[in-house]
């Protein structure tokens, strides 16, 4: 083991789990160059060639000793990273690590933490904002909220709760009440978009129309939070999920003009756990925290 070149094979692990040099690259922060010089030492280094030489370049082909040495090395630097990250942060029993979608950590979670510190002072609960889902173990989560979707193969799932779709609109922007009674008033608004496809406005028009609403203009926003904050400013009509939505409804900062019509969202949020691991007691107390949440929305 002395002579193994470790840089060369955290490269070529990186390949082999991200399918490509590039995406290696973009993985380890270095140019792609510098992974294929790494790849090209490991080879030499070992004798045998890696990867199968063919004419699509954007396609991989590892040969069977590239297999066999890929699988190995992304297990090994995988669970050395475990154990790297137990010894750099010891957690202690009562601290919890949530993983969630900023959207949902900014308008549902961060807001209703009080409430859980109040009855259980001596759990301190972290929280990672994160979109994938990969590695859980890895990162030291314990438990992750996901929007719709599941269940993930590999990956224990529980439903959390559903949710709803309905248009909001700014006081501001809205003026007369009278303005927006029916679906068809929509028309001639400027409506804001979510990339979300879970809460597309093509969805709500399937349910209730009109079939002459414009649904592809509009500007289009990377998060729920976005899409409400700039309803909230008065620019456009969003079609907001529920959830999210309902504490700007309250405060008056959102009004949902057309009250009857909505679209219901089933297991729209899942409960996640890493497969591998089960839960500690300070977890369990704050899942089961999570779910009285969802039933009292």
């Amino acid at each position: 083991m002395n002579n193994v070149p470790l840089n060369a094979l955290r490269a070529f692990a990186a390949v082999y789990s991200e399918g490509g040099v590039r995406a290696a690259a973009r993985a380890l922060g270095i140019t792609h160059s510098s992974v294929s010089r790494h790849l090209a030492e490991l080879g030499d280094w070992l004798g045998v060639a890696l990867i199968e030489q063919n004419s699509d370049r954007r396609r991989l082909i590892f040969t069977q000793q590239g297999e066999a040495l890929g699988k190995a090395a992304v297990s090994s630097l995988r669970d050395l990273e475990r154990a790297i990250a137990s010894v750099r942060e010891i957690r202690s029993a009562r601290s919890v690590m949530i993983s969630t979608t900023p959207s949902f950590a900014a308008r549902w979670l961060l807001p209703r933490l009080p409430r859980f510190e109040e009855t259980h002072p001596q759990i301190e609960i972290s929280v990672r904002v994160d979109q994938k889902l990969e590695d859980l173990e890895t990162a030291g989560v314990d438990v992750a909220i996901r929007m719709g979707g599941g269940p993930w193969r590999d990956l224990r799932c529980e439903a959390l709760m559903d949710d709803s779709l309905y248009p909001v609109i700014s006081p501001s922007l809205l003026g007369d009440p009278a303005r927006l009674r029916r679906p068809a008033d929509l028309a001639g608004l400027r409506l804001l978009h979510d990339r979300d496809p879970n809460a597309s406005w093509e969805r709500w028009r399937q349910a209730h129309g009109p079939k002459a609403l414009d649904v592809l203009s509009g500007p289009r926003f990377a998060s729920s939070d976005l899409v409400l904050r700039a309803a909230a400013q008065g620019q456009g009509v969003a079609l907001a999920r529920h959830r999210l939505a309902a504490d700007d409804i309250a405060s008056g900062a959102l009004i949902r003009p057309l009250g009857r019509h909505g679209v219901t969202l089933e297991h729209a949020y899942w409960l996640v756990f890493p497969a591998r691991e089960s839960l500690r007691p300070a977890a369990a107390a704050v899942v089961a925290w999570l779910k009285r949440e969802a039933a009292r929305d």
